[in-house]
């Protein structure tokens, strides 16, 4: 349930509204929009709360949600999130890119890819200090060893960095050093990790698990929203089907469906969807021309020498022309009036 305010609800009619709700054992979610305030109400409804709340002084409509996700939903609201990290702007109308390699490696590959990168148009750098490898016996990142050479390749750069947290454990030490922490596809509902980066202070990254649903996946950022962190972002990486040749199928129509469904930015992940380098390029094309608000794409000095994906990163030649044509295809595509 939503509670929409009048324009000119006063402090105390707001406290009011906050201090019914908690009375009632439920959770009041604040949103302060530019021309609105919006509370959100979570927990069971009782049957005769929404009568209750109309009646409350500043109440201007209260209205049911039926999604079983609230705070994501864009009925709660209506405005698209903006997420600033550095210079980029996450959620406008230019698409953010985000690049690196898969996994940090060593100072000289994070710090030439890093200038690189940046001297191609990427505002963000990633890479990999902790790894989710499906076998035991692949490399599985340096850890916080890793996490200093991304805090060095910032220095030297400027670019924030982006880089995943696996393990509620080391959610303190990963925010250390990252702008944004990302929860990966297999940790999508590792519900204990969600609760725990919902408790920080900066931006969070959910990526889309491999056989999970919309509702699924927009529930999973709700966890990190309900825990007080409304950063969110959410990236589409690819979803497991019966076709082998690719790693996995990037679902391009989750775009625009979740920028019909929720407020939150979207980003895509060509390079872990398609596994393939080649494919990277004409797939983030796709999702930006979809209306993608950035992409993850993985970069690297040397891909035959590189220790974790290098079959889908791209030179650093590569990567400049993606940039280029992903500039083409931002500077044509044009975003809907209305979310609806």
């Amino acid at each position: 349930m939503i509670v929409v305010m009048a324009r000119d609800t006063s402090d105390d009619d707001l406290n009011a509204i906050r201090e019914r709700i908690e009375a009632r054992g439920l959770k009041a979610q604040i949103s302060q929009g530019v021309e609105r305030v919006v509370v959100g109400v979570l927990g069971s409804i009782p049957p005769d709360f929404k009568d209750e709340m109309e009646l409350m002084n500043g109440v201007t409509q209260v209205v049911m949600i039926s999604k079983p996700y609230k705070l994501a939903s864009r009925e709660f609201h209506p405005a698209d999130t903006i997420i600033k990290v550095g210079d980029a702007v996450i959620g406008g109308p230019k698409p953010v890119i985000m690049a690196g390699p898969c996994s940090v490696e060593d100072e000289e590959q994070m710090v030439s890819t890093a200038k690189a990168v940046k001297a191609a148009g990427a505002t963000i750098l990633r890479g990999g200090a902790f790894k989710p490898r499906t076998s035991p016996y692949s490399f599985r990142g340096m850890g916080e060893d890793g996490l200093k050479l991304l805090r060095l390749a910032k220095q030297e750069t400027g670019l924030p960095i982006i880089t995943e947290v696996m393990a509620t454990a080391d959610v303190e030490t990963v925010a250390k050093y990252a702008d944004i922490l990302q929860i990966g596809a297999r940790n999508m509902q590792n519900y204990n990790l969600l609760d725990e980066v919902g408790l920080i202070g900066k931006p969070v990254m959910v990526k889309r698990g491999l056989a999970a649903s919309y509702e699924e996946w927009l529930l999973a950022a709700e966890y990190v929203m309900a825990g007080g962190n409304q950063q969110v972002i959410l990236c589409e990486r690819g979803i497991r089907g019966f076709e082998t040749f690719t790693r996995f199928t990037l679902d391009v129509a989750a775009v625009p469906v979740i920028k019909r469904l929720s407020h939150l930015p979207i980003v895509a992940d060509p390079s872990h969807s398609t596994g393939k380098w080649y494919l990277v390029t004409p797939v983030a094309l796709a999702s930006v021309a979809a209306g993608a608000h950035g992409l993850l794409i993985e970069v690297h000095p040397n891909p035959d020498l590189a220790k974790c994906d290098g079959p889908q990163s791209l030179t650093f030649e590569n990567f400049d022309m993606l940039m280029e044509q992903v500039n083409a295809i931002a500077s044509v595509r044009k975003q809907p009036v209305t979310a609806g």
